[in-house]
């Protein structure tokens, strides 16, 4: 089988920056208000609930700390 290049997608670090930095971060404003709403609104239609989790840890990534944190206030 040959081997999928990095920037043909699948790649899950490639989803990561893009979530983070690139055109999906972009949207999604992270730490604004609402960030992580905005995130789990646009990533529920590829992951479905699992999009929850996965929005919690990109805003840990992108912002330093939890949604629930007493920092994100």
């Amino acid at each position: 089988m040959a081997r999928r290049s990095a920037s043909r997608g699948g790649n899950a670090e490639t989803l990561r920056r893009f979530w983070s930095t690139g055109e999906g971060g972009k949207s999604i404003r992270w730490g604004t208000k609402g960030d992580w709403t905005r995130c789990t609104r646009k990533l529920a239609k590829y992951l479905g609930p699992r999009a929850r989790g996965y929005c919690q840890n990109l805003h840990k990534r992108n912002t330093g700390y939890y949604t629930g944190d007493r920092r994100n206030r």
